[in-house]
This record gives C-alpha cells, structure tokens and sequence, in this order.
C-alpha cells in the first residue's frame, strides 16, 4: 500500500544530471589511464561502454579486469584529476528554476549520488540549491559500486516519501536499477555518462533535457 497523502518526490543524481561535470569525468578517466599507459579515450566511446561497478567499465576499456594494485591506482589518479577540474563544471542547464518550481507544486525532492558524501554536501551548498532538497546523500564507503543499497537506505530516510510515487532521475543505467530495486521509476538522461542507445535498452523513458525529465517525472508519479 502507498503511503496515504504522500506528495510526488524526485530522487536526483549529481554527476552528470544537476552537475555538468563530462569534461571533468572524461578528462580524469583518461587522466587514469594514461597511468598505465592506456591510449585516451572519447566522449562518445565513454557514453557507449560507461557502466557499474566501474571495473567493468574499465575491463570494456582494456580488454580485461584491472588488478588490485591498478584499480586503486586508476581510482586514486581519477578523484584527484576531477577534484581540481570540477572546480570549472556547473550546473546543466535550467537547473535552479526546475527545482523551484517542483518545489512550488507541493512535490518534495532529495539527491543521492556515488560522489563521496563529505564532498557533495559542500558542493550543493556552495551552488545556493541546497534549500530544495529534503536531503542530500552522497556516498559512503568504497568508491565503484552499485547504488541500489544506496538507494534503499536514502529511501528508508526520507519521511512521507512513498516509492510508488517517486521517480528517479539520472544519466546511468544503474539510475533505472536502483530505482526498480525499490519499487520506484526512473526517467533518465542522455546528457551525462550515457548515450542515448546504452540507456533505451533499459526500458524506462529516456530524455535530452531535464526540462523533459521533471515533465516524465510529473507523469509517471501522477
């Protein structure tokens, strides 16, 4: 049974959906691989062959799994590549006015990222947008995961929130997954990690704009 009353919720990812970060991702991905001596690659290769947990993107990449020793030295060169480049990403596009005007409509919204929680929360903070959100959960633990236990403990959090009635939106796969893993939808996004083929094979609506996305939101949570 939903819970009685409950408003629509939004459960947004960060990176790559709010935060326009691809330049920063790709650039610390191949920041990563040149470490071991791997040839760069593109945006587009990244979007079609991105996937979690991302050894296994990186295994698509080099033909097999990194060792112990290479994924920690890919893990460690990457967070400190995007650190510094970071600083110059900002929001995509219409980001500040979608929030409001969910908010506006009575619906509630909150963030889970597998960005280290200790960095998101001063991130959202310094973008003025932290106010929107019921709550705002970045990762805890080891990095290269999937977020659907994630998402079961954010949703377990969240008071009033029925899963039935809230919608995720990312620009991943795992998004879609760790939706259905708590009896949510997704909506995702092809302005981020994803291009638009890797994410149709999902089966959930996929959109250009976030514009579109609160609109799928809207729908799917009516």
């Amino acid at each position: 049974m939903g819970k009685q009353g409950a408003a629509a919720h939004i459960v947004w990812d960060w990176n790559g959906t709010l935060f326009h970060d691809t330049d920063a991702v790709i650039g610390a991905t191949n920041a990563a691989f040149a470490e071991l001596g791997f040839e760069p690659i593109t945006l587009e290769q990244y979007r079609e062959l991105y996937c979690v947990p991302v050894p296994r993107f990186y295994e698509r990449l080099m033909g097999r799994l990194p060792t112990d020793a290479e994924w920690l030295v890919m893990d460690e060169t990457f967070h400190r590549y995007y650190a510094e480049h970071r600083l110059v990403c900002g929001l995509a596009e219409g980001v500040p006015g979608l929030l409001s005007d969910w908010g506006a409509a009575g619906h509630s919204q909150s963030i889970l990222s597998m960005y280290g929680h200790e960095e998101l929360v001063p991130l959202v903070r310094d973008f003025g947008i932290e106010a929107h959100f019921v709550r705002v959960d970045g990762r805890t633990g080891p990095s290269g995961g999937s977020k659907a236990e994630h998402m079961v403990r954010h949703l377990e959090a969240l008071v009033g929130v029925d899963p039935a009635r809230t919608v995720v939106i990312g620009d991943a796969a795992d998004d879609a997954l760790a939706a259905r893993h708590v009896g949510a939808r997704a909506v995702l996004y092809t302005g981020g990690s994803h291009g638009r083929a890797s994410l149709e094979v999902v089966g959930v609506p996929v959109v250009d704009t976030l514009t579109e996305a609160v609109a799928e939101a809207r729908r799917l949570a009516a």
